[in-house]
């Protein structure tokens, strides 16, 4: 019945410490033998995963996809080929750029296509991304005029406490028009800024109809709110066991296991082996 699992990386597919569990390694392999998709569905770049979906037996492989940034690039993992870009306006992610570098207790990060760039880094932050095989480089000025030339996917700001988060989010509304924006919150510590009809949700779709796969034929797997749109979208919305509340509430079903006990190996030894 279910042709294809798309699935949030951070607290949902990956341990605590960044790695992938052989379990649940093995148990992806078994289910993309039977001619299951499995699809990598994260707020990060594809290029801070290459070496998960080496252990999942999927890098460079033709005919094998993954989606990155929140829904803003759709890519065949044979040569990381670009299937679909849906990209920030310039002035829209300048605008939102801005907020946030005004704020001394944000570390503001700029998604390119293929590179992450962060202005005023913190060391909580730079040390999650580095546990996760994350590669950044550091912005040492506000000019985000240097973007002007390539596609921004996102812009993303990391901040302590969730009340910080939404002081920024209303920040950004005041600036930029809500409706050209599809704003987020992930991994307990960022609040997202896509362009407006861009999510992780609108990404499985998108690939799904490429692939010729119904919605109904799509299993999700996620945790925090920024999952939510695929959950909404798909046959099978499922939310591992330490997902929020209101990732549980949009489920269809909720997994014994946690992020770090093989939830994954749970799903698809359920539902599809």
């Amino acid at each position: 019945m279910y042709k294809m699992i798309v699935c949030d990386l951070d607290e949902t597919l990956m341990n605590d410490d960044g790695s992938l569990s052989d379990k649940n390694a093995e148990a992806i392999h078994a289910a993309t033998e039977k001619g299951v998709y499995f699809v990598v569905n994260s707020g990060r770049s594809y290029t801070s995963f290459q070496n998960d979906l080496k252990k999942m037996n999927l890098r460079n492989k033709p005919n094998q996809y993954s989606i990155s940034y929140n829904g803003g690039l759709i890519l065949e993992n044979k040569d990381n080929r670009p299937i679909a870009v849906n990209a920030m306006p310039f002035d829209v992610a300048k605008a939102v750029f801005n907020v946030g570098a005004k704020n001394k207790n944000a570390s503001t990060h700029v998604y390119t296509q293929d590179k992450l760039y962060i202005y005023n880094p913190m060391k909580a932050d730079t040390d999650y991304l580095t546990n996760r095989g994350v590669d950044f480089s550091i912005l040492e000025d506000d000019d985000f005029d240097k973007f002007k030339d390539q596609n921004v996917m996102k812009v993303i700001m990391a901040m302590s406490t969730i009340e910080e988060r939404k002081a920024m989010k209303a920040a950004v509304e005041s600036q930029v028009d809500p409706s050209k924006l599809t704003v987020s919150f992930s991994s307990g510590r960022y609040v997202e800024f896509n362009p407006a009809g861009v999510d992780k949700g609108s990404a499985a779709v998108q690939l799904g109809e490429i692939l010729d796969i119904k919605p109904e034929e799509i299993i999700a797997a996620g945790d925090n709110s920024n999952d939510l749109p695929m959950l909404k979208v798909v046959g099978l919305p499922v939310s591992v066991a330490n997902g929020l509340d209101v990732v549980k509430e949009n489920a269809k079903y909720i997994t014994e296991a946690d992020n770090n006990h093989d939830a994954l190996a749970e799903v698809i030894n359920k539902f599809i082996l």
